[in-house]
């Protein structure tokens, strides 16, 4: 059995890259690619993945439909995990640190955190965290 540091491992070498699926409304599955991170959940503590995004239809998608799959790779290995997301936005304080804190945790480093706070409130950009319920490759 895959374990999900071991999936999220597979994509560490490509700046935490992993696909992101959501489901439509018509029932069509929606794709894009984001750094993917794992870290604790600031309220629970509970480990869970986290994504920046500020993409409309993700995000709508997220909203009607929570659940989400994620998809790490490297070469022909993958690991997939399946969950359900949290959108974190509303609280500007927090939100600024989370952002950071995802962003570190999908290997991210940065020289001016304050350039980098700016564009990710600017585009408002907010995170999803994602509960992990499911974990499989094609390694188990």
């Amino acid at each position: 059995m895959t374990s999900v540091d071991e999936a999220v491992a597979l994509a560490r070498a490509d700046n935490g890259l992993a696909v992101v699926s959501t489901l439509r409304a018509a029932g069509t599955i929606q794709s894009s690619v984001v750094n993917v991170g794992m870290l604790r959940h600031p309220d629970s503590e509970a480990q869970v993945l986290g994504f920046v995004t500020y993409g409309k239809v993700k995000l709508d998608n997220l909203r009607a439909r929570p659940q989400v799959t994620i998809t790490f790779r490297d070469g022909w290995q993958w690991a997939t995990v399946e969950g359900v997301a949290e959108i974190v936005g509303e609280d500007a304080d927090n939100l600024r640190q989370l952002r950071r804190d995802v962003f570190v945790a999908a290997g991210g480093t940065h020289d001016d955190w304050d350039e980098y706070d700016r564009v990710m409130a600017e585009q408002h950009r907010v995170v999803v965290l994602v509960r992990i319920d499911r974990v499989y490759s094609n390694g188990s």
